[in-house]
């Protein structure tokens, strides 16, 4: 196998035990958007749901769909979409599904008149993030017409959520104003004759730093993985977290190369003495990130080595220093950091970037293994 990106389920069950503990009361909501962080989405799912959580978190039809193709029988949560979409298959699954305007509400109805089923549906307010949600002068609107819908039988509100922008920086005033933003929209669901099953704020961030966020559910996704949420102030380890994804490979070539050799695509290094040159064969065609090229590390041999020279489509080139290496030997890209090997986080520093995006991006000539599962 050219390269493996190896998922410890055991680390995965851990982590949404923890979170769990965290939440204290409130109800854990695992989000497996963008198949699991690129986990693995079915797997994570069967792993958070033996670990306690009611819900899970897909962000657009297709995964919530496919989570119900997978035999999950458990309360889901979907939303994002564009107009005209269809929502008869989830309605169909039991999906609940998410409102943030007017016509996505009558996108929703539609479906729900079609396949003669009442959709469970939650509606979500744009408290300062900007993105989707309704806005201040639509919320009162998109509240009215699901009350409606209610009265009609088409539809019963089952939640009331929304999305922080800052929580990954506990001190930001952001924070605060979104907080009673929220708090100030489910005073306007109450008046609008509403009472929801739950209402949720807190994804991982929120979760851990901010109790007050908590409410009646939190949406964990990163921290689930055993990433830190909010590196700059706490790091995985001091969270209680462990990193689930080890992303493995093997040297393909080693060579000898003199002094002043430039190395890969614009000879953006040149060795600064006669060097022993590894070849690990992972690029940005894998996910690898071409802005972490002169930057990132490996280990091979126990040992961390530099990538030199720009990471190429499909290969990078590293410095092996005084490392003994031959092809075949196993290279880690990145990994839990036990062992001296670098870290998911690691990697994005070197490229400018967020641990979200190196594990979420992995492409599909990545292989994954799953350890850790039924409790092994």
């Amino acid at each position: 196998m050219r390269a493996c990106a190896e998922v410890d389920l055991s680390a995965i069950r851990t982590n949404v035990a923890r979170l769990s503990e965290v939440a204290g009361g409130a109800a854990m909501m695992v989000v497996v958007k963008a198949d699991g962080y690129g986990h693995g989405m079915s797997e994570v799912a069967r792993a958070a749901r033996a670990t306690g959580a009611s819900w899970l978190g897909a962000a657009v039809l297709e995964e919530a769909i496919g989570l119900r193709a997978g035999g999950d029988t458990g309360r889901i949560l979907t939303w994002l979409a564009v107009p005209g979409e269809s929502y008869d298959e989830a309605l169909g699954n039991d999906i609940d599904v998410t409102a943030s305007a007017r016509w996505q509400l009558a996108d929703i109805v539609s479906s729900a008149r079609r396949v003669r089923r009442r959709a469970r549906l939650q509606l979500k307010v744009d408290t300062g993030l900007a993105r989707n949600g309704a806005s201040v002068d639509e919320w009162p609107l998109l509240l009215a017409a699901a009350a409606d819908a209610q009265n009609r039988g088409e539809a019963v509100v089952t939640g009331v959520w929304s999305h922080f922008a800052c929580a990954d920086e506990p001190d930001h005033p952001a924070n605060d104003s979104q907080e009673q933003n929220f708090r100030s929209a489910l005073a306007d669901v109450r008046a609008a004759g509403l009472d929801p099953e739950v209402t949720h704020l807190a994804n991982s961030a929120g979760t851990l730093l901010r109790p007050s966020a908590r409410f009646d559910l939190v949406r964990c996704g990163i921290a689930v993985y055993g990433l830190s949420p909010a590196p700059r102030t706490a790091t995985a380890a001091e969270l209680g977290l462990r990193p689930a994804m080890t992303l493995r490979t093997r040297l393909a070539a080693v060579r000898q190369v003199p002094a002043g050799q430039g190395v890969s695509y614009g000879w953006t290094h040149e060795t600064p003495r006669p060097s022993s040159l590894g070849l690990v064969p992972v690029g940005y065609g894998d996910g690898i990130p071409r802005h972490a090229s002169n930057r990132a590390h490996v280990q091979i041999g126990g040992v961390r080595t530099p990538v030199v020279g720009q990471v190429c489509m499909d290969q990078i080139v590293v410095d092996l220093g005084a490392v003994d290496a031959r092809p075949g030997d196993e290279v880690v890209v990145f990994g839990a950091g036990d062992l001296g090997e670098p870290t998911a986080q690691d990697w994005a520093d070197a490229a400018g970037t967020i641990s979200y995006e190196i594990v979420s991006r992995l492409g599909g000539r990545i292989a994954r293994r799953f350890v850790g599962q039924d409790g092994q």
